[in-house]
Formats: structure tokens, sequence, C-alpha cells
């Protein structure tokens, strides 16, 4: 029969060390490694009055704007204002190369001249030819008296009533040719009223006070019919154009009031109001569109400016209310983690109006009291070791 080795201090030594590392291993690994508990801050649900908000992004556009161009395709022949430039209502901005539309205006005038001669004729005309058919109208009931009384011929009583039928055709083609002259004249007064129109397209002017925001087009470049020369916008019509997230839309109307913070200035929070609320959604990013005005327009805004909205909706009354951070995606469903005996359960939760605060409405899933996860260092499953803290430090980059 083997003896055992005998143990001397220095086999008690290593073996004491060796149990202390083990034991510090395990300890770091199960308070401070990734089998340590996961930190998390907690709060209960609670019963008081709401202050709901909705927040949404716009960007800054000018309710009354306007795109100058020509109406016919034609060269630039000079611009007269700058990009920024404040212009007045009836300023001449830009004008195109008329080409032969002074020359069309003049032979419209010409035509018109010779069409009202045309029907200076016409009309003698057709005075003569009721003169003319008076005469054979009377001559013709004269005969006929005549007639009855045996004194003329009936040869001689159709030779007169021939003369009538024929005065009578006469005036009637008078009076023709004088409706197809009232009628070339009014398409001569079209035709020239068209050009007119066109060769003043030709000079573009300020449709009201405005600032011009670009110039699209420059001198001896060739634009299309319609295509825009210059850009003008209303400065004191600036607006936000406000887009919201479809599930956080609810009470968005007409009339509520706005809290705007631009980001060229985001220390300096603007007042202003819901003016209007587009009847068609965004389908494509599930938002909803609407403009808020500015209660006092503040200087150095531009358009396009980037702006953060909180629009400010009636308080509610008692409620049962979570943090909004506590509200969490699981497995595709969206609800909270709820705490009980020490342990993580998710639980689905219908949720109503968020306030200005970070609270949020619970409809259904939670009840007084419970307690829910509101801030977690790691994402959370039913069987995560946690602990709680009253807040969450984090730790400092390598």
């Amino acid at each position: 029969m083997k003896k055992l080795p005998q143990l001397t201090p220095k086999h008690i030594a290593v073996a004491f060390v060796g149990l202390a590392l083990l034991s510090l291993l395990s300890f770091v690994a199960f308070r401070m490694g990734p089998l340590a508990p996961v930190q998390i801050t907690s709060a209960r649900v609670e019963n008081k009055a709401l202050t709901p908000s909705i927040y949404g992004v716009g960007t800054v556009e000018a309710q009354q704007s306007w795109l100058l161009g020509p109406l016919a395709a034609s060269r630039v022949l000079r611009v007269h204002v700058t990009v920024g430039q404040h212009v007045k209502a009836g300023q001449l901005l830009a004008e195109m190369d008329p080409l032969d539309l002074d020359q069309r205006v003049k032979s419209q005038e010409a035509a018109l001249a010779k069409a009202e001669s045309v029907l200076a004729t016409v009309q003698a005309q057709l005075e003569d030819a009721q003169m003319r058919r008076a005469v054979a109208n009377a001559n013709w009931l004269r005969q006929k008296d005549l007639a009855q009384q045996s004194f003329i011929s009936q040869g001689a009583l159709e030779s007169r009533e021939q003369e009538w039928v024929s005065a009578n055709a006469g005036f009637k083609v008078s009076q023709a040719n004088l409706i197809s002259a009232l009628q070339d004249i009014q398409k001569i007064q079209a035709d020239k009223h068209a050009a007119a129109l066109q060769r003043q397209s030709m000079r573009l002017l300020a449709p009201a006070d405005a600032v011009v925001i670009s110039r699209d087009a420059e001198a001896g470049s060739t634009v299309v019919a319609g295509q825009a020369v210059l850009r003008l916008a209303q400065p004191q019509s600036l607006w936000v154009r406000m887009r919201i997230d479809q599930g956080r839309s609810l009470g968005l109307a007409v009339g509520l009031p706005a809290s705007i913070v631009l980001r060229a200035n985001p220390h300096q929070t603007l007042a202003g109001k819901v003016a209007r609320v587009e009847w068609q959604s965004d389908a494509v990013t599930e938002e909803r569109i609407a403009q808020v005005s500015f209660d006092h327009l503040p200087a150095n805004v531009s358009m396009g400016d980037t702006a953060e909205l909180t629009l400010s909706l009636m308080a509610t009354a008692p409620t049962l209310q979570i943090p909004q951070a506590s509200v969490q995606q699981y497995q595709g469903r969206s609800g909270v983690w709820k705490l009980h005996a020490n342990q993580l359960e998710f639980v689905d939760v219908e949720l109503g109006a968020f306030s200005l605060d970070g609270w949020v409405q619970v409809r259904q899933g939670l009840k007084i009291d419970d307690e829910v996860v509101v801030y977690t260092e790691k994402s959370l499953t039913p069987n995560t070791r946690f602990k709680r803290v009253s807040a969450l430090v984090k730790k400092a980059q390598p």
C-alpha cells in the first residue's frame, strides 16, 4: 500500500494561493465581470394629472412664394436682381429676348386696322341693301294694288315681286358679311391680345413685396415655357413644416400652442401655434404634417432651417403614468419590464398621451404602484440577474 505524499508547508502555501486566486476570479466574474448582475433603475406607476405634448421636427418654409418665368421658350436677356435682394411689387426683375414679338404685335395692329376698314365698308353696303329692299318692297306693294284693280298686267306685278326678292337677298348677304367682318375683328383682337401678353411675359415683374431666394437662369441661357428664372418668397410668411409620428399625433389640431427651437439658435425658444393640419399624411414615413406659424418672426431666420417643435395639449384628469424611458421593444413587442418578487417580466402596455416632463399615459397593462425598469446598462431577458441602483454611471472608455 502506497503512502500518501506528505504535505509540506510549501504545498500548503501554494494551495492557499490557488484557492485565493480562484475566489478572486469568481468574485470578479459574478460581481464585476460578464456574470455580474445588470444594473437597473426603476420607477413605480403613478396616478397623476398629465400635460400631454406632441413632439416633431420641421423645416422653415415660406407660405407665399413665386416662381417667375416666361410663357414660351425664350432666351434670358438681362437679370436685374441678385439673391437676397428685397424687391417691390411691380419692380422689373428680368427681361427675356422678345425675338419677333414686337413685329407680331405691329402686324396684328395693321390687320386690325384693315379689318375695321372692311367693317366700315360692309356697314355701308348693309345700309344700301336695306334701302334697296325698302324701295323694292314699296314698289311691289304699289304694283300689287294696281294689279288688283286691273291697271297693270300680271307679268308686271311678278317683275316687281322679283325685284323685291333680289333686294331682300342682297340685304341678307350684307348682314352675313357684317357678321363675318365682326368675327374677323374679334379674332384679330384676340391674337393681338395674346401677342401682347406674351410680349409682356418677357418682362418679369415682382408680384408683391418679396425677397429673391434664387436665380435659376442667367443672361444668355435658354429656358422653356414655365421654367423658373427667379424664385421669390414673402419673408413675413415664414412658418415651419412640422412632421409628426402618426403614433404620437393624437390631439393634433389647428390653434395648438407650440414651442419652436431652431437648430441655428438652440438656446432660444420661440412661441408659435399650429396654423394648418394637412389632410394627407406621408404613407412612407408614417408621419402627419402640420404647418406651425411664429407668433413673432425672429431675426436672421432663413428658409430651410431645421427646427424642433413641441405642441402643448390640455391637461388631463389623473391617470396612470410611467416614464417614457421605460418603454422598450422585446421580440417585436412594445411594452415594459415589470419587477415583482425580484423577477423580470415583459408586459405589453397600451400607451396614451405623452407629456413634456418625460411621462406617458398607460391605458392598459399596468396598475398603480407596479414597479417597472426605467434604465438598464444592457439588454434584458426574463432570466437576467439584476441589481437596483439609484442612478446608472457610465463607464469611462479606455
